[in-house]
């Protein structure tokens, strides 16, 4: 699951996903959008409803400081896959 929250200037992104040993990952990626300000942080949960329970955590944070929920996307969609890309340039840095 991909979820993306914006304002004007920045956005929070949170993929929470399986690892190839069947761990739940839970990725955070923030910043300034159009530029390559921000970071990425990775957390490893100890079961799904653990990343559902941050995921819901982050809905409220992101909710209190004026975001806007603009993506919820399975990974195996078009939409998915495009913030999956944006998650792995950051990874990249």
């Amino acid at each position: 699951m991909i979820v993306r929250w914006e304002t004007d200037h920045d956005y929070v992104l949170v993929h929470i996903h399986q690892d190839m040993f069947g761990d739940w990952i839970f990725s955070r990626a923030w910043g300034q959008i159009g530029t390559q300000f921000g970071g990425l942080k990775h957390q490893l949960a100890d079961s799904l409803e653990q990343a559902q329970m941050w995921l819901e955590d982050e809905t409220t944070i992101q909710s209190s400081r004026g975001f806007r929920k603009v993506l919820e996307a399975a990974d195996h969609t078009p939409e998915g896959q495009e913030a999956m890309r944006q998650l792995s340039l950051l990874d990249a840095l």
